[in-house]
């Protein structure tokens, strides 16, 4: 007869701890662009993949884009943020990372939720490329016709 093994058993705990939140997480989209952003409180600064803000994105109007949530909240130097972004080119990643941010903030403060509503920020814009169809040189470009 085989020995039997027994094992310990673990008490269950009936109260879950919660965890304070150590950041704020969201993630924003437009085109092919996929922007995840996190807010850390008590902290200052902003990264793109590692980059600061002024290496990442040149152009003085995409980095206004990118900061305008904080802008609009009256929330700037309140957090630093992270940004994990790839796909698309770099005004569709600018536009993701502006609804990313806009998300966080709605998660770390529901009191800023109007204020981003009104302006437009917590729409995801659904424009994309659409595919080619069979037959048609482009999405909807039909081949020249010709009478003989």
């Amino acid at each position: 007869m085989p020995k039997k093994i027994v094992l310990p058993v673990k008490k269950v705990v009936d109260e879950i701890e919660e965890k304070p939140s150590r950041y704020f997480e969201a993630v924003g989209r437009r085109k092919t662009s996929v922007a995840r952003v996190r807010l850390f409180p008590h902290s200052k600064g902003l990264t793109v993949n590692d980059l600061t803000l002024n290496k990442y994105f040149s152009l003085k109007n995409l980095q206004d884009t990118v900061l305008s949530p904080f802008v609009k909240t009256q929330t700037e130097n309140q957090f630093q943020t992270s940004i994990k972004v790839k796909g698309g080119g770099i005004n569709g990643q600018a536009d993701a990372i502006k609804l990313g941010i806009s998300r966080a903030l709605v998660v770390s403060d529901p009191n800023l939720r109007k204020i981003l509503k009104t302006y437009g920020y917590l729409t995801r814009d659904a424009r994309k490329v659409e595919r080619k169809k069979y037959g048609l040189k482009k999405a909807r470009r039909a081949p020249q016709w010709q009478k003989r």
